[in-house]
């Protein structure tokens, strides 16, 4: 692993536990053992790190949560695959995450401080939101979902619900607990279901 590839791993970790605006430079030269002319030396400035660890964020979300999605063609089915890898690939990845969903942490943290920064990480939420409601949109024109389920709103419910189970497990740590929640996110979907 590169210096640069171990800074962005390192400081994924701890943007996960503390949070951007509350890691120091210092800290994550600590956790990687670089000096601050190692990390300038990739880096303009914590917040061109910022984005560098926001697509590794990215790639490891796609990587665990798309898993097997492109095999499935049922796109009802495909939402419950994906909300299954959520809990099982993604939530549960304490090594790459051990504070848990890096995005809620930040989105959380930096929506006021940091608008812009904020801004960056909607967006994957924003098309999390759009995939969910396309493949809702393409079960309800197969006659998979009821005539009249609103599809925005049932996108907005799955999502806020997933992250909602996130957050939940991020408190309590409990394996329970967190596929319950899941369990009751796929049983609403399935009583959308004909």
């Amino acid at each position: 692993m590169s210096l640069k590839e171990k800074i962005i791993h390192e400081s994924l970790k701890l943007f996960s536990l503390k949070g951007f605006l509350s890691t120091s430079v210092d800290e994550i030269l600590k956790a990687t053992n670089a000096s601050k002319g190692g990390f300038y030396n990739h880096f303009k400035s914590k917040e061109d790190l910022f984005y560098h660890v926001l697509n590794e964020a990215r790639s490891i979300w796609r990587n665990r949560n798309l898993k097997g999605l492109s095999r499935i063609e049922d796109p009802i089915k495909k939402i419950k695959q994906l909300i299954a890898n959520y809990r099982d690939n993604y939530i549960k990845d304490s090594e790459n995450f051990p504070g848990g969903c890096i995005f809620t942490t930040l989105l959380l943290e930096l929506c006021d401080q940091r608008p812009h920064l904020a801004h960056e990480i909607n967006k994957g939420f924003l098309g999390v939101k759009g995939m969910l409601k396309q493949n809702l949109d393409q079960g309800k024109e197969l006659g998979k979902l009821q005539k009249d389920a609103n599809t925005e709103a049932i996108a907005n419910i799955l999502f806020n619900s997933m992250l909602g189970a996130s957050v939940t497990f991020n408190a309590e740590k409990s394996a329970t607990g967190l596929d319950a929640s899941i369990n009751a996110i796929i049983d609403y979907l399935e009583q959308l279901e004909v």
